[in-house]
């Protein structure tokens, strides 16, 4: 039985009827908005020696639609940038209740965390899918990469941009297919108080706090501080803690002057009970572990048709933990030598410190070769059947991680504007240095403890643990890379139509790793526990560039061409190295390559007040690692991947406030050379909806009432492959529908209410490699949000 809607089934996926029937939802509200009465009456007379308010009108800013995308590489209007940039700016955010990275990224189709992780180990942080390839090493704050496991928060977040595409000439080494930029709040010129409190489903309780005030109006100093504190639980899901608080003191000099520093520090301290999944028993495409099994009697082919376990269960332990730090200091001078000459200097000191342990579980059969019992009991040992009350599931994995990163930069760009070849030219040079590194240390197997089983059906996270004792085992790995960038992009326009573009960029690499394992081997001259160092290094210089042809209709819109490259080096990750032969992370294999071409188009509509864009893509990624068909010992990069794909998205405000958000993409992925990677035997990519929607309208009514409300498509998805069997191969497509209403109670504070997955839809959010286990989908949920402005 699919999973489905708890009433209702999912309907056929139209995408284009769905983003009318999204836009079209506020009519119902009313009209357009009836203009705002003129002050009845003269004003007294002021008292003698009173301040009179006066008030400057201007253009009210458009709370969706960004016009320009955030990093200073991009030095045109999105509407004239020859690429697919989605930037979600925090309205949006706020209005959805949205408070983390990933949550955010439902605004943007084709991008989510749908990958769990692989075997017993659960990924942490943004894990991040981008068209077909995870994007989570592609994280940038402020244009600079942002490294570890965490869970990125957005109370100190302006904007959010989702630039699609190879990132190599933009940012160095990255994701095939994009990366992802978060601009933090700065300091203004203007005195601002306001903070919210929110409290919802599963004991939700969070604060934040944003002030900002001017020391000196005359020099330009100001101060800006924003803060949070949340204490929730997660809704549908029992035991799970998200646990959190968090400054960000930012102080700016000089603002309004030729000359700026800007000192910003952020710190992030995280204390939660991490989510590792349930069974995917029950689930559509799931069947017997041992159906395989040469012994017709012992294949258990009951557990074809097993219920699905209730996905409030919690099948970890109490005791389990997800504990991180995280600190970010940052120096930025910008100076201005002229209207048309600018130079911006960014230095950042980064740490991630992660502390982590998980109660992992792997529904496996029975050895087939040993015939040992696996870790889903249900039989006696004379082979009766239980009862399913009493089919108990082993928890024999206790999965941890204690983990460093730290990056330490500093970039400079130099922004000129000149007239040269009969053209205006806008180029941006500049130069990076960075070193990254990442620690990790192992622990003794016996030192995490032994869980006792738990039942299937009703499992018991405060069952009996013995032998805590986390101790590490002298294992560790550390790994580190130096990299010296060059980089040059230019702007070229002919007249008023044509605009040409092109980007260089140089990354000179050295990743140097250092591990120790400990040896496993029995029979050999090592004793088993002795240590055995890994000493590796990789050396080399990546050059990317992207090249891009536009032209200007009308002043408003634009058609383009672009192409563009982005390289990932082995170790390029996560600065871990290999020796192993099948290994992409081996120094001997060269970078992964991947090659992009875009066509697409922009409009900006109704005074520029709402943007239209589209695009259609190939992205060619080449290098991957394979095995000799013939010789086994053999590894080549004959391996091909492709992705093609359309895109389509709007944003801004259609009629005075009506604000509407809204993209669809569909994506068409194959492994053109090489094995495939999918448990279905199906040539496509992995953690990939084929189909994916998302929109978001919201309408103000003239009585000060806000309502929105919006829809979100995931199509179908294959999982990797891993040899694991009768487990699910893919997860079905599903709908989620979210609805908001805010009412002003005067101008200082308002109320909103958010009501999630309002018909209570079922379905799988993420699914691990091996199909053992999955994150079930969040309920009905609801939150009551107060906003206070001063």
């Amino acid at each position: 039985m699919a999973i489905k809607s708890r009433k209702h089934a999912t309907p056929a996926f139209t995408p284009m009827n769905t983003l009318l029937a999204a836009m079209l939802l506020p009519m119902a509200a009313t009209g357009a908005h009836a203009a705002e009465a003129a002050a009845a009456g003269s004003s007294a007379a002021a008292p003698a020696g009173a301040v009179q308010e006066v008030r400057v009108e201007g253009a009210k800013e458009n709370e969706f639609k960004a016009d320009r995308a955030a990093s200073g590489k991009y030095t045109e209007l999105l509407v004239n940038t020859p690429q697919t940039i989605t930037v979600i700016k925090r309205e949006l955010i706020e209005q959805q209740g949205a408070v983390t990275l990933t949550e955010a990224l439902a605004n943007t189709p084709g991008v989510g965390a749908f990958f769990l992780g692989e075997n017993g180990n659960t990924n942490t942080g943004d894990a991040i899918f981008m068209r077909g390839f995870d994007a989570s090493s592609s994280i940038y704050v402020d244009g600079v990469r942002d490294m570890g496991s965490i869970s990125r928060d957005t109370f100190n977040v302006e904007q959010i941009d989702i630039l699609k595409g190879p990132a190599g000439t933009d940012s160095g080494r990255g994701s095939p297919t994009g990366s992802v930029n978060l601009t933090s709040k700065q300091a203004q010129m203007q005195d601002a108080y306001s903070g919210r409190v929110t409290v919802g489903s599963a004991k939700q309780k969070r604060a934040t706090a944003d002030v900002n005030q001017v020391l000196s109006a005359e020099k330009g100093i100001a101060f800006r501080f924003n803060a949070l504190a949340q204490d929730s639980g997660k809704p549908g899901r029992d035991v799970i803690k998200n646990k959190r608080w968090a400054i960000a003191p930012t102080v700016s000099f000089g603002l309004g002057s030729p000359t700026r520093l800007t000192l910003s520090y952020l710190h992030v301290d995280q204390d939660n009970i991490p989510d590792g999944g349930v069974p995917t028993i029950g689930l559509p495409g799931y069947s017997s572990p041992d159906s395989n099994n040469k012994d017709a009697a012992k294949r258990r082919l009951y557990l074809n048709s097993a219920a699905m376990v209730d996905p409030e269960g919690f099948y970890g332990s109490t005791s389990d933990y997800d504990k991180v730090k995280a600190d970010m200091a940052t120096v930025r001078v910008d100076h201005d030598f002229s209207p048309s000459l600018k130079l911006q200097n960014t230095a950042r000191f980064g740490k991630t410190k992660q502390d982590y342990l998980l109660t992992a579980f792997m529904v496996t059969g029975l050895n087939a070769t040993t015939g040992a019992v696996g870790n889903l009991i249900t039989e006696t040992p004379a082979g009766v059947v239980l009862p399913t009350s009493q089919w108990m599931l082993k928890r024999n994995t206790r999965t941890i991680k204690d983990q460093r990163n730290e990056i330490l930069t500093n970039q400079t760009n130099l922004t000129a504007e000149f007239d040269a070849a009969g053209m205006k030219h806008t180029a941006v040079a500049g130069v990076e240095f960075t070193n990254e590194k990442q620690v990790s240390y192992s622990y003794l197997a016996a030192s995490l403890g032994t869980l006792a089983d738990t039942p299937l059906y009703a499992p018991d996270p405060s069952a009996a643990l013995t032998g805590l004792n986390p101790t590490r085992s002298g294992a560790f790995t550390d790994g580190s890379t130096n990299t010296q960038s060059l980089y040059l992009f230019d702007t070229a326009k002919l007249g008023e139509q044509w605009m040409f573009s092109g980007g260089i960029r140089a990354d000179h690499y050295r990743t140097t790793y250092n591990a120790v394992a400990l040896s496993t081997a029995t029979g050999t001259a090592i004793p088993v526990g002795t240590p055995v160092p890994t000493n590796l290094t990789a050396s080399d210089t990546l050059v990317n560039g992207k090249l891009s042809a536009l032209y200007k209709p009308t002043p408003d819109s634009s058609v383009y061409a672009t192409v563009a490259t982005s390289k990932q080096p082995p170790g390029g990750n996560n600065f871990a190295l290999s020796a192993s032969a099948n290994s992409a992370a081996n120094p001997k294999f060269d970078p992964q390559e991947t090659v992009t071409q875009e066509i697409g188009g922009k409009w900006d509509l109704l005074k520029q007040k709402l943007a239209l864009t589209g695009a259609i893509y190939r992205t060619t990624v080449k290098n991957e690692v394979e095995q000799d068909a013939t010789d086994l010992t053999k590894y080549y990069q004959t391996g091909k991947k492709r992705v093609e794909g359309i895109e389509i998205g709007v944003t801004g405000e259609i009629a005075r406030g009506w604000l509407v958000s809204a993209g669809y993409a569909h994506m068409k992925t194959e492994v053109l050379s090489g094995k495939t990677i999918s448990a279905s035997g199906e040539n496509q990519l992995t953690y990939t909806p084929k189909d994916s929607f998302t929109a978001w309208t919201s309408y103000t009514l003239p009585m000060g009432l806000k309502i929105g409300g919006g829809l979100r498509y995931s199509g179908d998805m294959l999982r990797g492959t891993d040899g694991a069997v009768g487990t699910p191969a893919f997860v079905e497509g599903y709908w989620v529908a979210n609805a908001m209403a805010a009412y002003a109670i005067n101008k200082n504070v308002d109320l909103q209410l958010n009501i999630n997955n309002i018909t209570d839809e079922t379905y799988v959010a993420a699914i691990n490699k091996s199909g053992y286990r999955y994150t079930p989908s969040t309920p009905r949920s609801a939150s009551l949000t107060a906003n206070f402005r001063f």
